[in-house]
């Protein structure tokens, strides 16, 4: 403090103007003490978002995990795609669609001159699927390049925001140089004019950012789930790493959702850019919605992989569509660094448990002492009799009881209870 203050002096400033980088070294008596820590955030500097009113969090159907796969004709980048991506998304009540790259001019994925982002591709009436959308309560969020946003900035979120696009997914920025850093608060400072949310992919780990611009809701610096489609370090272990390491810095886009399952020994062989696979069970996919924190929550899955040949839902769809996003309280109740964890969550009076574990099967005794008083419902998920079923059970629970979970190698469960 005496060598800032003298620092002020000889360069003639007040000493509360200098202003130092942060640092945080964690300590906690178990792994779960760190997941739980909101310390990260906040440190951010305090919002500079005064309405708040218009930042709505939710989950999304998203089309480039899945290659824009809909049970239509043609599907790709076009009108009708992303019509049957609205109508998918207020079947199930989600708040959201996400259209991916390519939907307007220009080279999408360089930072090369060219691109115009307010020129959806001729196949794309986008004043049509806005307005199809807007009809079945659906929001619309875009994604963009970086640089050729910066380029188009003012212009192009100007016509987002009279458009009536809810967000944009920015991406490709790939660094954490002072040039990057200060773009990420020019970009938050322009989106909260323009009342846009913002989803940062390709970017860096948060810092604390997400206290300051509350619009901003999620953001990547993760390796999630996309990259199944052309690798095999997608884990289990790896998975259950991520709660306790690249999550407690702030909420993660992972992408989550993938609903084509297979064992490990056989992934290898599934590689495939369109209906991709992943190598952990259905019981860990619905996990990963309690388990991994974001505000603004992806169903990286295909409208087709969701629905059965009857036209009714794939198994535990029905828990995606309705566990939240963003939550009261959070307990980490078991788990360890790359072995398994047992996370609880509590939206209102109701608790959501998610359990996920790494290559070895478990069987866990969950004490629910954190439920407090009184007598709760439950419904229960966890992995069933193959890597792509579930097994559900209800029963009535209170907290002097314990919970008993079965998890299958790269497996989950989950639990919902709700106070009587």
């Amino acid at each position: 403090v005496d060598a800032l203050e003298k620092a002020a002096v000889r360069a003639n400033m007040r000493a509360d103007s200098v202003r130092t980088p942060w640092r945080v070294i964690m300590v906690g008596d178990s792994p779960g003490e760190l997941v739980e820590s909101t310390l990260i955030a906040t440190l951010g500097e305090p919002s500079q978002v005064k309405d708040t009113s218009w930042i709505k969090p939710g989950k999304t159907a998203w089309d480039w995990w899945n290659d824009n796969q809909v049970a239509i004709a043609n599907p790709g980048m076009n009108t009708d795609t992303y019509k049957a991506y609205i109508d998918f998304a207020a079947a199930l009540g989600l708040e959201y669609i996400l259209i991916d790259a390519g939907w307007h001019e220009g080279t999408a994925l360089t930072s090369k001159p060219g691109a115009n982002l307010l020129k959806p591709v001729p196949a794309m009436d986008l004043p049509a699927i806005l307005d199809y959308a807007k009809d079945k309560g659906v929001g619309v969020w875009l994604w963009v390049q970086w640089k050729q946003l910066d380029w188009q900035m003012e212009e192009a979120l100007s016509a987002y925001q009279q458009w009536g696009i809810k967000g944009i997914k920015v991406d490709f920025m790939d660094r954490s140089d002072q040039e990057m850093v200060d773009y990420f608060h020019k970009l938050l400072t322009a989106t909260a004019k323009h009342k846009l949310m913002v989803n940062l992919h390709g970017a860096y780990p948060p810092n604390g950012l997400a206290r300051t611009y509350p619009h901003y809701l999620t953001q990547e610096a993760v390796l999630g789930a996309e990259y199944n489609k052309w690798s095999v370090r997608i884990t289990a272990t790896h998975n259950v790493t991520l709660p306790f390491t690249r999550m407690i810095l702030g909420p993660m886009d992972y992408t989550p959702g993938g609903f084509r399952h297979a064992a490990p020994a056989e992934f290898p062989t599934l590689f495939r850019n369109t209906l991709p696979y992943v190598q952990t069970t259905r019981g860990q996919a619905l996990a990963m919605y309690v388990v991994y924190d974001s505000p603004l929550q992806m169903l990286a899955d295909s409208p087709i992989t969701y629905t059965r040949a009857d036209g009714s839902w794939e198994e535990g769809l029905e828990f995606i569509r309705d566990v939240p996003v963003t939550w009261d309280e959070t307990r980490i109740l078991q788990g360890d660094i790359g072995q398994y964890i047992v996370s609880a969550r509590r939206k209102g009076n109701d608790w959501y448990v998610g359990a996920m574990t790494n290559e070895s099967a478990r069987n866990l005794s969950i004490p629910l002492a954190f439920l407090g008083e009184g007598q709760f419902d439950a419904q229960v998920w966890q992995d069933g009799k193959t890597i792509s079923t579930l097994q559900q059970s209800q029963a009535t629970h209170s907290a002097k009881q314990s919970l008993a979970l079965t998890l299958a190698p790269s497996g989950g469960a989950v639990a919902v209870f709700r106070k009587k």
